[in-house]
């Protein structure tokens, strides 16, 4: 690469090493601002830097595109790629136009997986990765970890089993390496056309596990309910803010005709929801996780197969306890709490009923 575009680069580099150092999960490049990092949750400015011109950007997105990613922004005014750094790997970008200039968010993809243990996860989530078949859906908000919480599981797989794993992401955000398990990553526009394209192809592929970047239309989700169903254990996101909404989501993407026998499916396929939050810790360190799961009983499939009982699925995950596979945000908030890793006051700040809460915060 020649010096005209490596320029740009190198100064990304350091960018993004500062980044790292702050460890920021994402950093925004727009014109007229100082360069932007997110660390835990809160954006903060680097303002050590210069303020970025409407040319710098420019320059810097022009030289993260190779020719066919050049021809993608030029007609869609937006493109995704990834491209690696030396000594900080691999970086996922978005370049997009903004007030009819260029701008871009990245995001630095980790090759080192987190154990699945230093997440404070629950274990019910640990559990689930002793699933042979069905569908394990992961929902939140973005930015809510549910990217870091597959990549564990998927790598607990990984380190304990002999299993072939198909990931289809868009971008790849973790990279394996493998262990036990076989692991074959696939890259939306890099390994495969399109999602649906990868999908159709990955049940010709031999997989016994396959991680779904998110279920993002109603033929990458009936896919993914068709290889729950031909007994393949598939792992994929959702945008819910609850577990029992994830479910309901699910069905009502698809038109009104169809939904009965997506009911079906769902109702026999869909093995557990975990929803989760990332709350600021008590000791100012970072940030926790704070889940609620919902775990398919044969209640849960009775009612998620009947439109007049699906409104009652939030019930059986609040009067649930973990023997029945259940954990409702509150009770796992109180979890926190008393483990001290998150304040009372951060746990009603979030809770789905503060007031139910707070006497069991008072009692304990």
């Amino acid at each position: 690469m020649g010096g005209a575009a490596s320029e740009p680069l190198e100064w990304l580099s350091q960018i993004l090493a500062e980044a790292a150092r702050y460890r920021a999960s994402d950093i925004h490049l727009r014109a007229r601002n100082f360069p932007i990092v997110r660390v835990d949750g809160v954006l903060r400015a680097l303002d050590d830097q210069a303020r970025l011109t409407v040319e710098r950007v420019a320059e810097i997105g022009e030289a993260m595109m190779d020719t066919r990613q050049r021809m993608i922004f030029e007609r869609d005014h937006q493109v995704d790629l990834s491209r690696g750094f030396r000594g900080i790997g691999r970086v996922r970008a978005n370049i997009f136009l903004q007030r009819g200039t260029v701008a871009l968010v990245l995001r630095v993809i980790h090759s080192v997986v987190p154990p699945l243990a230093s997440l404070g996860l629950p274990d019910i989530v640990a559990k689930l990765t002793q699933l042979e078949r069905g569908l394990v859906l992961v929902t939140g908000a973005s930015g809510s970890g549910k990217t870091t919480t597959l990549a564990a599981l998927v790598n607990e797989i990984n380190l304990t089993q002999t299993k072939h794993v198909l990931t289809i992401e868009d971008p790849i955000e973790f990279l394996f390496a493998e262990q036990k398990s076989l692991i074959t990553q696939r890259e939306i526009g890099v390994d495969a056309p399109t999602f649906q394209e990868a999908m159709r192809a990955a049940l010709r592929e031999d997989p016994d596990v396959i991680l779904l970047g998110e279920m993002r239309d109603i033929e990458t989700i009936g896919t993914a309910l068709q290889a729950a169903e031909t007994g393949h254990f598939v792992l994929a996101t959702a945008h819910a803010p609850a577990a029992p909404e994830a479910v309901n989501r699910l069905i009502t993407a698809f038109p009104a005709e169809a939904q009965s026998g997506v009911r079906v499916k769902v109702s026999q396929n869909l093995k557990a929801v975990v929803s989760q939050r990332l709350l600021p810790r008590a000791d100012g360190q970072g940030r926790a996780v704070a889940c609620e799961v919902l775990t398919i009983s044969a209640l849960a499939r009775e009612l998620i197969a009947d439109p007049a009982r699906i409104k009652d699925l939030p019930e059986i995950v609040k009067r649930g306890n973990v023997q029945d596979g259940m954990l409702a945000f509150d009770a796992c908030l109180l979890a926190l709490v008393k483990a001290r890793r998150i304040t009372p006051a951060v746990a009603l700040q979030y809770a789905s009923s503060a007031n139910d809460l707070r006497l069991k915060i008072e009692g304990f």
